[in-house]
């Protein structure tokens, strides 16, 4: 079994446009290639939108180098992006955006939803791409609540929403550019549970809600705590405390540099200028025509 590396929490909340309020829950600049092939998660919410008549999210941005995971919770948004992907995204979505050599997209709440308002809350996770791949076309994956594996557990431990990688030869929906597990998690209070991890993996589980005892350590994750788990052995085994709603991550490191500023994500220094002059001259979404 993988033991319990560390906890890394915090506590500071803020917003990211519209949506607030968000706990940021690590990112690379913290963490670096200690948290591989992953870079940055933020939780959105639970909040409460207001009813109103304005388009309130995030507005167009651009992102190259990497992917976008979102996975909606409760309340509706409306994604559009030059790659001519985009939707509604509401409560059991995901979606999976490939941003690689460039993409320009805008995350807002759905007009519906605008309207009526309600609450919130959403997961929007960022995984890093091979050197090899930072530069190929971007695409957009809408993920469906319907075409999610929803296993249930036996003896009432819980289910397992496998969004990528597989769990008792269910697959995930998402194609992934390296071998990964994401899974949304339930597991009711006083149930333990094992989850897969290879050896030499990162692997990672966040709460979003709840309590966790970790059976090699005598420590507990609480709500909105992230267990970095030892790269060394395989699987994870834990024990819930109460009931609790998480995100598991398990993947393969990339073991490349990473140099983030902003939007893009590269690995080195200068091919975010290069991204800088490809927006400023219009070549962005379209990277060979700067040569």
């Amino acid at each position: 079994m993988k033991t319990l590396a560390f906890i890394h929490s915090n506590d500071s909340r803020t917003a990211v446009g519209d949506f607030s309020p968000v706990v940021s829950v690590f990112s690379h600049y913290e963490l670096g290639n200690t948290i591989s092939p992953f870079l940055l998660l933020d939780h959105l919410g639970p909040g409460v939108l207001q009813p109103t008549r304005l388009r309130k999210g995030v507005s167009e941005h651009p992102h190259r180098g990497f992917e976008t995971v979102t996975i909606v919770f409760k309340g509706e948004i409306e994604h559009r992006d030059s790659s001519g992907g985009g939707g509604l995204i509401g409560a059991g979505d995901v979606q999976w955006m490939t941003a690689a050599s460039g993409i320009l997209h805008e995350e807002v709440f759905s007009p519906e939803f605008s309207k009526t308002g309600g609450t919130f809350e959403m997961l929007q996770l960022w995984v890093n791409l091979p050197a090899k791949d930072k530069l190929n076309p971007a695409r957009y994956q809408s993920l469906r609540e319907n075409q999610i594996p929803k296993i249930t557990l036996n003896q009432g431990a819980g289910y397992i929403r496998v969004i990528a990688g597989e769990y008792l030869q269910h697959q995930g929906p998402a194609e992934t550019h390296t071998p990964m597990h994401v899974f949304d998690v339930f597991v009711p209070a006083g149930k333990t549970l094992t989850l897969p991890a290879q050896e030499g993996s990162t692997t990672l589980f966040y709460m979003r809600s709840g309590r966790v005892h970790i059976l090699d350590a005598d420590e507990h994750l609480e709500s909105q705590d992230m267990a970095v788990m030892s790269n060394k052995g395989s699987d994870v085994e834990f024990t819930t405390i109460q009931d609790s709603h998480f995100l598991y991550l398990s993947g393969q490191p990339l073991n490349e540099p990473i140099y983030g500023k902003g939007y893009f994500v590269m690995n080195n220094y200068s091919e975010i200028l290069q991204a800088y002059e490809d927006l400023k001259n219009g070549h962005f979404l379209n990277p060979q025509s700067s040569e």
